[in-house]
Parts: C-alpha cells; structure tokens; sequence
C-alpha cells in the first residue's frame, strides 16, 4: 500500500482546545469536517490517549480554531508536538474563553467555532466527536493553513498520536 496516497487527501490545520473545571488544552489536529447545515454540526477526530479526549469527554464542548497559513513552526510545535500534562499551553498566548468555558486561540487563525458534543464514536485509536456549533466567527482575511501546505511548504511533521502519522 502506497500510504503517501493519503496526503493527498485535502486536510486543514486546526487547534482543538477544551476545558476540564479551571484548567484549559488544546491540540493540533488535521481531521475537522462539517457533517450538517442545519443544524451546523462538525466533527473532530481525536487520539483517545490525549489530554484534549479527556477534557473533551469531561465537559462535553470543544472550540476548533483554524489556522492561518502564515502560523509559526513555534505555535505549531507548542500544541502539536507537547502535552498539556507537562506545559500551559495557553500560558504565553492570545486567547479568550468562549460561551462554553473552551479556549478560542486569537493568534495566528482565521475564525474559530464553539461546540457542544451531540455524539462520539470510537474509531479505534480515535473517537470521532460531533459537536453542534453555537458560535462561530471569522478573525481575518489570512488564507487558512492546509495540512499539504504544513508537510510540503513548512516541512513540518506529523506526531505519532496522529491519524495521518507515518513511521
């Protein structure tokens, strides 16, 4: 099998964050689709051994925020290459928190969405959360980043936590 074959595959770049009581994560992910019109609903696919899971299943509400194409390696790095569970990822970063307590990352993205779960199904080493989304904004004009830009443009990698990593 030529796995090559699914970078072909058009992916975003996205920062999916929640909260868990008082305390905030968020993730690098590249799997967020819109599933319904009306009512809006997206999905998110998540690596069940990361600390966003946890805190998504917890709260049950979840804040895509997408990147813009000219977002730094060092932001990339920071949540997608690092735990929450050994670094505040929100600590040196602009950021609010949303209607649903979740963090929206203000830097470096075009718009973000707020959701509340609705659904989740396990797909082996992810769960695919399905989340209504109750708010929604556009931030700038930048052209958001695609996952094909990231690997060819940036040269970045993909973490082993990853549905699209690689040996």
């Amino acid at each position: 099998m030529d796995k090559q074959c699914f970078f072909s595959i058009n992916y975003g770049m996205y920062i999916i964050s929640s909260v868990n009581g008082d305390r905030l994560n968020g993730q690098i992910a590249n799997t967020v689709f819109q599933v319904t019109a009306d009512p809006p609903q997206l999905a998110v696919a998540i690596n069940v051994k990361n600390l966003t899971h946890e805190y998504i299943k917890k709260s049950r509400v979840f804040t895509v925020s997408v990147l813009d194409k000219q977002a730094p390696m060092t932001l990339i790095g920071l949540f997608g290459f690092k735990s929450g569970k050994d670094v505040d990822k929100f600590k040196e970063i602009k950021y609010r928190t949303g209607i649903t307590k979740a963090p929206v990352v203000l830097e470096h993205t075009t718009g973000y969405f707020e959701c509340e779960l609705v659904s989740s199904q396990q797909v082996g080493t992810h769960t695919l959360f399905i989340g209504r989304v109750i708010e929604a904004q556009k931030l700038s004009e930048g052209e958001p980043m695609t996952y094909g830009y990231y690997h060819e443009v940036k040269k970045g990698k993909s973490p082993e936590n990853a549905p699209t990593y690689m040996k």
